[in-house]
């Protein structure tokens, strides 16, 4: 395949690393919220390093803030974190990676470095796009976690400065992109619809799990109706 011109290989570079650093300065919310949570600044820092994954690392965060326990945690961050392993169906063809380059690349394997691969045109090019978005955002998002971490370490209780609404504003972040669609906000409606019915008689956790099956079910009706 043809190599990427010098002028684009600049330009994906460009916007690579700005994805990195509007996605790395957001680590500092995730820090601030999980210490708050209870959970030490080595454990915070553990999960951007191994999770990797915002969605899944505010899921389980926001289980344990709630009082739910760490099965409901650990089972509500694996079932976002499962929308990863769909991206990787995509992107292994695409990237054509192998051995150590491929392993490695599924820790990269996040929302942002797919969108920066699947858009190009030549593999040289998406291997680009992939590599300097997910390696920036891994970079930075661990670095804001550590300081967001020390900082919440620092000021206390996140709630005296609104610090645990980032939780709920993360959630709202993720989902606002896919509201587009008249359908994608259909099943958002029935998802909070459900998750605020069981509320009252489930413990904590188990509501964020009723709604992301709402998802799940609509998304393999959908699919099988194409």
């Amino acid at each position: 395949m043809t190599a990427p011109a010098p002028e684009r290989r600049g330009s994906i570079i460009r916007d690579g690393l700005g994805v990195g650093i509007a996605t790395g300065l957001y680590g500092t919310s995730f820090g601030a919220v999980s210490v708050g949570a209870g959970l030490s600044v080595a454990q915070t820092c553990a999960l951007s390093l191994l999770v990797f994954t915002g969605a899944s690392q505010f899921a389980l965060i926001s289980v344990l803030a709630a009082g739910g326990s760490a099965f409901a945690a650990a089972a509500t961050a694996m079932l976002l974190g499962t929308r990863n392993a769909l991206y990787g169906l995509r992107v292994a063809p695409l990237l054509g990676l192998s051995g150590a380059a491929r392993f490695g690349a599924a820790h990269l394997l996040i929302d942002e470095s797919t969108a920066m691969s699947v858009t190009r045109k030549t593999q040289p090019d998406a291997r680009l796009g992939f590599f300097v978005t997910g390696g920036a955002v891994f970079v930075l998002w661990n670095l804001f976690t550590l300081l967001g971490a020390l900082a919440g370490t620092a000021l206390g209780d996140p709630e005296t400065y609104g610090l645990d609404a980032a939780v709920g504003a993360a959630f709202l972040a993720l989902l606002w992109p896919h509201l587009r669609e008249p359908g994608f906000r259909v099943v958002a409606v029935v998802a909070v619809a459900v998750a605020l019915g069981v509320i009252p008689i489930a413990p904590a956790g188990v509501p964020v799990l009723a709604g992301f099956a709402v998802a799940l079910v609509a998304g393999l009706l959908g699919r099988g109706q194409r």
